[in-house]
């Protein structure tokens, strides 16, 4: 049977319009974190990016990423602009890993019916990380898909690369028995552990978005929306001070997943859990999840969010630089002999 109603794509679902008036709406905050070498800007079909001077053997260091179910908390309290810094963040902390400063960013947003207002709160948060992280917001694509996601809800990815010389590239290969473990203080969750969280305070506890925790002083939604640190201009400053020998972003799996991804042949990490204050917040999940204390390490961050290797020589030279940055740092631990293994005692 023929359908004598003119069907269009927007009675499919998807409005074309919406999405050109999104693209209007971000571009301000996208040029606000162009640089002299961007070529092409948001709204065509590629973005060039010229590879700046002075290297002499450049790398390119690529990375993705997303926010995971911290999303979930986003929609519940209708803050959006959060989990854009948490999207850059979760990106450029890992190919800072290996020394690489980023140059340019990409965002994929992707949602079921499109809010005009919610996807231009979430790129403006995408663009205010840019700007922490010193690189270029140049591209990005918004997919309207009915049926595909539930009303209200959206997804988000996130791609960027960076660049280091050659001979600057950080492997962790150097790394030896007697080298120190510095660890920088994350700023709260992060972005990991965020389906044990929602369990916890929604589903255990009963808790609404805009209740107020007593023992934390805050709403669940400024505890739970607390953005991800972005750690690019410290420890870039770091690495032109100190031989940085690693570097390990701590994200799911914690320390021990993390930083014994690093790790050569023939080393492990011996960490002492009381070298630093464990923030409030993961005392609360511990005690009123009754989660135990393995379990927290291997979910969370512990309030460290990035972990450095610098021989004992460099120790005090790194706190220090890095207190001059702002940031908290801790000796947390050193390098043995072992086996690829990260031990928490």
């Amino acid at each position: 049977m023929k359908n004598e109603k003119k069907l269009t794509y927007k009675d499919a679902g998807v409005d074309i319009e919406a999405g050109d008036a999104l693209v209007e709406r971000i571009k301000p905050f996208a040029k606000k974190t162009f640089d002299s070498n961007v070529l092409a800007g948001i709204g065509g079909f590629g973005a060039g990016y010229l590879i700046p001077e002075g290297y002499k053997k450049p790398v390119l260091v690529s990375g993705t990423d997303g926010v995971g179910t911290k999303l979930k908390v986003a929609q519940m309290a209708n803050v959006h602009d959060t989990v854009g810094i948490d999207l850059v963040a979760m990106c450029v902390n890992d190919i800072l890993t290996v020394g690489a400063k980023p140059l340019f960013f990409l965002d994929y947003f992707a949602t079921g019916k499109l809010s005009v207002d919610t996807a231009a709160d979430v790129v403006k948060g995408i663009a205010k990380g840019c700007e922490i992280a010193g690189c270029a917001l140049i591209g990005g694509e918004t997919a309207e898909m009915p049926d595909f996601y539930p009303e209200g809800e959206y997804d988000l990815a996130g791609f960027v690369v960076g660049i280091v010389d050659m001979d600057k590239y950080i492997t962790g290969e150097k790394i030896k028995p007697g080298d120190i473990v510095i660890g920088v203080a994350s700023s709260g969750i992060h972005s990991n552990g965020y389906s044990l969280v929602r369990k916890l305070f929604f589903d255990i506890l009963k808790l609404n978005i805009n209740n107020t925790v007593d023992e934390l002083g805050k709403t669940v939604a400024e505890i739970l929306l607390t953005p991800t640190k972005i750690y690019v201009k410290p420890i870039l400053h770091l690495i032109s001070k100190v031989n940085v020998k690693g570097l390990a972003h701590i994200t799911g799996g914690g320390i021990p997943g993390n930083l014994a991804r690093i790790l050569p042949n023939g080393t492990k990490a011996v960490i002492d859990k009381n070298t630093w204050e464990i923030p409030p917040i993961f005392r609360f999940i511990q005690e009123k999840g009754n989660v135990p204390e393995e379990e927290m390490f291997k979910t969370f961050n512990m309030g460290i969010g990035m972990c450095i290797i610098v021989s004992p020589e460099d120790t005090e030279k790194t706190v220090s630089t890095l207190e001059a940055q702002g940031e908290r740092a801790f000796v947390i631990g050193k390098i043995e002999k072992g086996n690829k293994k990260v031990e928490i005692k």
